[in-house]
């Protein structure tokens, strides 16, 4: 058996390029929901978090010697919030699940 062979069956057994499929697809959609919340979810949610009229990402609530940068912590809440969901979708219908269980 040669190298070439080896190969082949390598990538066949363990779905190599389905994988590599399934990897560049979630980089895009983390972008796209990246662009999302960024463009068009957080300048609706601005008005409510920034109050002295600055950019969301700019938040921040000061607590004595602490600034917590919520405005950005928010986006990134729900950047993981949509990204979480999808995943979800994905188990529930494209594998089929009637329901996504602990193992």
């Amino acid at each position: 058996m040669g190298i070439i062979q080896e190969f082949r069956e390598f990538l066949e057994e363990y779905k190599v390029v389905g994988l590599a499929v399934a990897f560049i697809m979630g980089a895009t959609v983390t972008t796209l929901v990246q662009s999302l919340v960024n463009d068009i979810i957080m300048p609706c949610i601005n008005p409510l978090l920034a109050s002295t009229g600055s950019d969301w990402k700019n938040a921040t609530a000061v607590i004595g010697p602490v600034a917590l940068k919520y405005g950005s912590f928010t986006s990134n809440l729900i950047n993981f919030m949509i990204i979480a969901f999808v995943v979800f979708l994905i188990a529930k219908v494209v594998l089929k699940e009637t329901k996504v269980t602990k193992k």
